[in-house]
């Protein structure tokens, strides 16, 4: 199967050109994915800067996620819509465990990245169970990853970027 980003981008052919960081998000309404969304933001220039070409991945139609992205000033990052979660699938995404969506650390979390630092929690927008993940791509093989234990985790995207 053939993934295209919203620009018509061959995921395939850019990662055989250079190395790709994947974002996979959870979903739209998920305070830790603004939060990621945020995280993201801040850093992309450093990741560009290291020849890393960033692809967001989400479950939503790309009209609704280019809308959400510009809100983290990400409008101009390519994503692909995978709302049958086949490259969830492919790179091993895994659906969401019991401690990893109702975990202590999950709660005071979201207290902090939906309450203080703004971020709240909207409806789902994807499938709320999908884990998110980060994986460092490049000519079919995967580089370096970050697999989430909890969805309140945060990757450092810098060192996954940079690791390679």
């Amino acid at each position: 199967m053939k993934f295209e980003t919203n620009r018509g981008e061959s995921l395939d052919l850019i990662a055989s050109e250079q190395k790709v960081l994947l974002v996979f998000l959870r979903h739209f309404g998920c305070t830790f994915c603004r939060e990621t969304m945020e995280d993201l933001a801040s850093v992309r220039r450093d990741i560009e800067y290291a020849g890393v070409k960033i692809v967001i991945i989400h479950m939503v139609k790309p009209e609704m996620a280019a809308d959400m992205l510009k809100l983290y000033n990400l409008d101009d990052i390519s994503h692909i819509s995978d709302p049958a979660q086949h490259l969830y699938n492919r790179f091993g995404m895994h659906k969401v465990g019991f401690r990893a969506f109702f975990g202590i650390k999950n709660w005071w979390r979201a207290f902090i990245a939906g309450v203080v630092k703004g971020h709240l929690v909207g409806k789902p927008a994807g499938d709320p169970f999908q884990m998110p993940g980060v994986i460092l791509f490049h000519k079919k093989t995967v580089i370096n990853n970050f697999e989430y234990r909890y969805i309140s985790d945060r990757p450092d995207f810098v060192k996954l970027a940079n690791i390679a």
